[in-house]
């Protein structure tokens, strides 16, 4: 175990691919540097691009994205039954997330081998077809990009993602986050809601209000004129 005395002095530095570089200093032990890094991004910044495996080959998340909005999700682990259940309603969704045109992608820490047989296991148990790529991020290096970690969950930090989710515009921003905890399932019908009013608001002056949903009442933004 660490005594206090081996605390240092530790310069973090995180370039963005708009090239901007955030760096800070900070007094920590050697091996909490990587959970200072992964609470780094935020709503509005641009999301790193990565190359990586996945269930689909190798991808690179620029190109993969193109000109669509991304849903960019982590789960804790393959053949878990929570995760098993929200990746069949995912790919049941797809095609509400294609009007949107929206692409989604899947990750954990585990091996491609291990996705490929859990996605069979999937398409047999959940009744679906699961089409979009499941990256397998076994260095870690897009989870500690995007803050996928639990550095206050030990000791299951490093040993597996929360459920996390990152919507992300064509611009490569980042719109929204959520982060579930591990017993937790995600609502998937909430992430189809919230990409309706983005893409509402960014096209026209208003806001949504509590429980929007599309085709209901919205809220006209103050900066506009009785005029207009």
């Amino acid at each position: 175990e660490e005594q206090p005395g081996s605390r240092r002095t530790t310069k973090i530095s995180y370039r963005r691919p708009s090239n901007d570089v955030l760096s800070f200093s900070v007094l920590c032990y050697p091996h909490e540097k990587k959970r200072i890094m992964s609470a780094s991004l935020r709503l509005g910044d641009v999301a790193p691009d990565f190359t990586a495996d996945s269930s689909l080959g190798k991808i690179n998340f620029y190109e993969y994205q193109s000109n669509s909005w991304v849903i960019l999700f982590s789960h804790p682990g393959d053949f878990t039954p929570v995760c098993t259940t929200e990746l069949g309603t995912v790919a049941k969704l797809l095609p509400e997330f294609a009007k949107r045109n929206t692409k989604v992608i899947g990750l954990s820490i585990d091996p491609v081998d291990k996705h490929l047989d859990w996605i069979k296991d999937i398409n047999e148990t959940q009744q679906c077809n699961v089409t979009y790529p499941v990256i397998a991020d076994e260095d870690k290096n897009v989870s500690l990009l995007y803050g996928m970690l639990s550095p206050n969950s030990a000791p299951t930090y490093d040993k597996m993602t929360v459920r996390s989710v990152f919507i992300i515009d064509p611009n490569h921003k980042v719109r929204l986050i959520f982060t579930y905890p591990a017993a937790t399932g995600r609502n998937f019908d909430e992430m189809l809601r919230v990409l309706d009013a983005l893409q509402l608001t960014d096209s026209h002056r208003v806001a949504t209000p509590a429980n929007w949903k599309n085709g209901d009442d919205v809220v006209i933004l103050p900066a506009v004129t009785n005029d207009e």
